[in-house]
């Protein structure tokens, strides 16, 4: 498809397809800003729309809709799912042989899958492989740290027969680029695509908030001069938000400034809320703030805390309170701690499951809160180059590439 830019021109038009689940908060900007591209013509799959009671059951603990739109700015198609058991928690649960039909007859320049863990991302994958269709896919994946020997030899030999087969790699971070590479791609087929959140939405509320900041502590019955550390995510086993919970259980006496502040929900809530009762800890429960929410928790917090485990493959929170001038300290096993998380420089990072490694580098920046701002500040500048602009820029420039590799 051809063009024309503003002195009349001619540019290429690359159609591309883009297959997901169901839609989620993070990647919608990003579909957006794809779709605003003057050389990109996007459509925009998906298998199926989450119920409130869905959502409710992949982890949030209650029932709702995402604050913010989903399906403005860019043009998308809901596929008819046939599973028996249509669910975005499940491989099976998305099943969409129309995805098939629709490769074969639209013939885009190009197609990106956002994984392989459904049955609907094979048939895609199918599709574009015996189409003859350049086939990218952005993913998160990482590898996991322990693993048995016979687990890694059933997924070694399967993974790299087509792993190697796709066209391009979006790569969001390090440990995603390793995984790639262990399991045999080509890293000249590799594209920094970056994981990003709107910062610009973030920072400029959080910055609106800020002559708030007093009021908020108190509506939320939080001290004015506690030094508050976050938990932000679903209080389920692998966000390990109960390490977060004994590690402030363990420093609040030394450090009597120190408050903790948890946002979410989940079947870990009422365990830990019976806990920190019982110790009388300086905890505060909000319960789940939806996306409009979120920025007054990061305005009346000082430092953001993410101890989960290895099936966290990112953690779009650090993104979050990133943009919002906030600091982070993150397990060994969170996916972005290569990429974002500088130790005393935009934050700290401890091994996974270590409670005591995690008590030492809070009671570090309570006895020192001075460096915290600063931090905050380092973290806000090296989040820019996290940016939907700059995820957009990267797939223009990986579908270039692809495209006119397969075009010769």
């Amino acid at each position: 498809m051809v063009g024309l830019s503003s002195d009349n021109k001619e540019y290429k038009r690359y159609y591309v397809g883009i297959l997901n689940t169901h839609p989620v908060q993070y990647y919608v900007p990003w579909y957006r800003a794809l779709s605003a591209h003057p050389q990109i013509n996007l459509e925009v799959f998906y298998c199926r729309y989450p119920s409130p009671q869905e959502q409710s059951k992949a982890g949030f603990g209650v029932n709702f809709n995402w604050d913010i739109p989903l399906l403005e700015g860019y043009r998308y198609y809901f596929l008819n799912n046939k599973a028996k058991n249509p669910t975005i928690h499940s491989f099976w649960g998305c099943d969409t042989p129309q995805i098939q039909e629709i490769i074969y007859r639209k013939k885009f320049d190009a197609f990106i899958v956002q994984g392989w863990n459904t049955k609907s991302y094979w048939q895609a994958i199918y599709a574009c492989w015996k189409n003859h269709t350049p086939l990218l896919v952005r993913g998160d994946s990482q590898l996991p740290a322990e693993r048995s020997i016979l687990l890694r030899m059933l997924k070694y030999f399967p993974y790299r027969y087509f792993i190697k087969r796709f066209a391009g790699y979006l790569v969001v971070g390090q440990r995603s680029k390793e995984y790639y590479l262990y399991y045999g791609a080509s890293e000249k087929k590799m594209f920094f695509v970056p994981h990003c959140v709107d910062n610009n939405f973030f920072s400029t509320t959080r910055n609106n908030l800020n002559p708030q900041r007093i009021t908020l502590r108190k509506k939320w019955q939080i001290p004015e001069d506690k030094i508050v550390f976050l938990f932000v995510g679903k209080l389920i086993p692998r966000k390990r938000p109960q390490d977060f919970i004994q590690a402030l259980s363990l420093v609040c006496r030394d450090c009597p400034k120190i408050f903790g502040l948890v946002v979410g929900d989940g079947i870990l809530r009422k365990g830990l809320e019976n806990l920190s009762k019982t110790f009388n800890l300086p905890v505060k429960f909000l319960g789940f703030l939806n996306q409009t929410e979120l920025p007054s928790a990061y305005t009346v917090s000082d430092i953001l805390i993410l101890p989960s485990d290895g099936r966290e493959t990112w953690g779009m929170v650090v993104n979050e309170a990133f943009a919002c001038g906030l600091p982070a300290i993150v397990s060994s096993a969170v996916g972005c701690a290569p990429d974002l998380v500088i130790p005393n420089k935009t934050g700290d990072i401890f091994n996974c499951k270590d409670v005591k490694g995690l008590v030492k580098i809070i009671k570090k920046f309570a006895l020192q809160p001075q460096y915290i701002k600063e931090m905050g500040e380092n973290a806000q500048k090296l989040i820019l180059n996290y940016s939907i602009e700059n995820a957009v820029e990267k797939t223009f420039i990986a579908l270039k590439t692809i495209i006119e590799s397969h075009a010769e």
